[in-house]
């Protein structure tokens, strides 16, 4: 490991790219701690501390990396641009202009970003808004301490254009990133807001171990265990691929043999993502928002009922399993898979090409998909249940260890590619390196 990183500093565009991702990450990181005008931190702090753990606004936090509990530059991170990005792969399916601008090679892909930007910049100007209402009207959340010194329409113009100017910035810095440094740039700043965190969280378990003792040293290792046994099984599901044989028919143009090859299609058993608990997260989370703004009794007695740890969990589980296959649908078209090896003279063995390969396919993603589901609703429940039985007041969740070790795995992956092209050996001897697009 420590001569793989020699040797990638002594390749030169290697560690120009590492230098530039550094830099990028640096320069986001002080915008980071630049408050938007017209507020009073100190309320501002006490209004975060007491807003109810697992809320809406606790996840938007996690995804700009603790920026949104500071309304500082970057508080909505890259979440507008996320929102945005699914907003537009959903409407592949539906939209037939966009599915084929999808099928149109870098040109329809391009467009298809062009796209995106336009949505990120609509619903950063929308959630901003909202922001600056939530900003001037704490009361609707149940909290009435004051937040803006000077209220009114100059507050809010004033919030639209920098929390969304900051938006633009941290989507260019990851598109910079993707481009000129090392990584995927999006996933690269949630990942780094999100390991910009684990420091303070290793504090407070230091200061409740040793100084505060709300915790016992049993309680601190089994949760050490459970976060090493979440770590270690979302390796496996980010790796874990089935692949299905494929054999090409040989074909003779000319005097020239094309085909006759075998290879295979490899299907991943996480191939949603965090998307699910992404989407799982936001509608369970739907009801408190409402009730929020909504003080009507039986409306608060219904999200009290959905609340219950008994309720509110599986409720949770399910809906995550639910998305898992919904998402894993709308990526994945067997229908087109079977068609596409049909036109190239591709077959499965023993499989009819056609309807039957489409369908053995669709059997084949429907099996994987099950554990991998059944994992993603566990790493996103555990770690809340593990909070609330053993203590453990750690904002640690799925969403973040699937992030992080995503984007560990591909980075590591780009790096080891980089060293094995100059002729040096790779992270790990003799073994080459899988991230979630390695086969």
């Amino acid at each position: 490991m420590i001569k793989a990183i020699k040797n990638a500093v002594r390749i030169p565009e290697l560690r120009k790219r590492i230098i530039f991702t550094g830099l990028i990450l640096i320069v986001y990181s002080l915008g980071r701690h630049i408050t938007i005008p017209g507020i009073d931190v100190a309320a501002l702090n006490k209004f975060f501390e007491s807003l109810p753990q697992g809320s809406l606004i606790g996840f938007v936090d996690m995804f700009s990396g603790g920026s949104f509990r500071r309304m500082t530059l970057f508080a909505l991170g890259v979440q507008p641009y996320i929102s945005a990005s699914i907003i537009i792969q959903l409407l592949t399916v539906v939209v037939p202009y966009l599915e084929n601008l999808s099928k149109e090679g870098e040109a329809g892909r391009k467009k298809i970003r062009q796209y995106t930007r336009y949505g990120t910049v609509g619903l950063a100007m929308l959630q901003s808004l909202g922001i600056s209402f939530m900003l001037e009207n704490p009361g609707s959340l149940g909290i009435n301490i004051p937040l803006v010194p000077h209220p009114g329409i100059g507050f809010k113009l004033m919030t639209m254009i920098t929390l969304t100017a900051g938006t633009m910035l941290a989507m260019w810095f990851g598109e910079q990133i993707t481009e000129r440094g090392v990584g995927q740039g999006i996933s690269f700043i949630i990942f780094a807001g999100i390991v910009d965190r684990i420091p303070s969280g290793i504090g407070s378990i230091y200061r409740s171990l040793f100084y505060e003792q709300t915790l016992n040293l049993i309680q601190v290792l089994i949760f050490i265990a459970v976060i090493v046994a979440v770590i270690m099984g979302t390796i496996y599901i980010t790796l874990a691929v089935r692949k299905i044989p494929v054999q090409y028919a040989r074909r003779v143009v000319g005097r020239r043999i094309y085909g006759g090859q075998t290879t295979h299609i490899p299907l991943r058993v996480n191939a949603a993502g965090v998307i699910p608990i992404i989407f799982a997260i936001t509608l369970m989370q739907f009801p408190t928002t409402v009730a929020s703004f909504v003080p009507i009794d039986i409306v608060q007695e219904v999200v009290r009922f959905i609340m219950r740890p008994m309720i509110y969990y599986p409720t949770y589980a399910v809906l995550i399993i639910f998305f898992t296959y919904f998402y894993t649908a709308v990526q994945i078209n067997p229908t087109q898979m079977a068609e596409d090896l049909r036109r190239y003279g591709g077959f499965i063995p023993g499989i009819r090409p056609g309807a039957a390969t489409a369908h053995y396919i669709e059997r084949t993603l429907d099996r994987i998909t099950l554990p991998g589901a059944i994992f993603l609703a566990g790493i996103a429940v555990l770690p809340a249940l593990l909070q609330r039985y053993l203590g453990v007041q750690v904002r640690f969740g799925g969403t973040p260890v699937l992030i992080v070790v995503g984007v560990a795995l591909d980075t590591m992956q780009q790096i080891e590619a980089h060293l094995i092209m100059r002729n040096y050996e790779g992270f790990l001897k003799g073994v080459r390196l899988k991230g979630r697009r390695g086969r």
